[in-house]
């Protein structure tokens, strides 16, 4: 990229063959042609050896071409087993969530269960550090939210959201040191 860098500033300097230097505006309009056709002959042979010296290198590296890989590295393998573990605990976490959030739409008027059931929740995002993948806020909190709107929502029912929602703010935060705990 420096060599190429190089030669295009080394033909913009020549290319100021083009403009007259004020001896050559003194001069005639038959002698001023015929400065002009040399100079021209001169810039395009500098620009000619600059575009060959430019097309050189490319030339070179072009039968060097890198080889790839026919089989995965023992590297490779490793890093794919340890996702596809991780994401097998994700789909079983976000089952458990799926199964919990169900239950709390679908169940009857109960404030025990209700609270019950956003305890079961902050436990979860506690346990496993957040949200599992899959499982947004926003979702988690529509379904909550939709519950909330069908009328029986008794205080304590509400102060249990309000710490799941405190619970998932704080695990989801990168700027708190969560070696000390949640303070919820």
């Amino acid at each position: 990229m420096k060599v190429t860098s190089a030669l295009v500033i080394a033909s913009l300097a020549s290319a100021s063959a083009f403009l007259p230097s004020p001896t050559q505006q003194q001069t005639s309009a038959s002698t001023n042609t015929a400065l002009d056709a040399s100079s021209r002959r001169e810039w395009l042979s500098s620009a000619a050896s600059v575009v060959a010296l430019v097309g050189v290198p490319q030339l070179a590296s072009a039968g060097s071409r890198p080889t790839y890989l026919v089989e995965p590295t023992d590297e490779f393998k490793a890093n794919e087993a340890k996702a596809m573990e991780f994401k097998r605990a994700q789909l079983l976490v976000k089952k458990e969530f799926a199964t919990v959030l169900d239950r709390l739409a679908t169940e009857p008027n109960n404030e025990e269960a209700l609270v019950n059931d956003l305890q079961e929740l902050k436990l979860l995002v506690a346990k496993t550090g957040g949200l599992p993948l899959g499982i947004k806020k926003e979702d988690v909190f529509k379904v909550i939210r939709s519950k909330k709107a069908k009328g029986f929502w008794p205080t304590a029912v509400e102060y249990a959201y309000q710490k799941l929602i405190s619970e998932i703010s704080f695990q989801q935060s990168p700027n708190l040191e969560k070696d000390m705990g949640s303070p919820y």
